[in-house]
């Protein structure tokens, strides 16, 4: 059973940072795309950032220049660093992983984050 494992998230200052972290394990195959995504409340959820096993990234619009995606392929772990954080940024911050060779995605559960003063 794959299982997604998120962690980071939390209450932080606006023009602070945070790190996300998303650690998948339980696939037999490999984990091809890891990536956040990020739904704030009566708002679509929306790509934050993308990063596929060969290094290729996507950023969303939203946060243009202030995010930060990496992973270990060999801890099937994705990071997301997020700088210069706004109340906008406010939303549950979601990991998705996929697995081209059983055609699949994987959620996580979400995990809070919060900027406020």
């Amino acid at each position: 059973q794959v299982q997604l494992t998120e962690s980071g998230g939390g209450l932080v200052q606006p023009g602070g940072s945070l790190r996300l972290s998303c650690a998948v394990s339980g696939s037999r195959w490999p984990v091809n795309s890891m990536g956040w995504y990020r739904q704030a409340p009566g708002n679509q959820r929306e790509l934050v950032a993308r990063i596929t096993s060969l290094g290729t990234i996507t950023y969303g619009d939203s946060r243009e220049g202030r995010n930060t995606i990496s992973r270990d392929n060999a801890k099937n772990t994705v990071y997301l660093q997020m700088n210069n954080l706004e109340p906008a940024d406010t939303a549950v911050y979601v990991c998705k992983a996929e697995v081209l060779a059983t055609s699949e995605e994987y959620w996580g559960q979400g995990i809070q984050v919060n900027v406020s003063s």
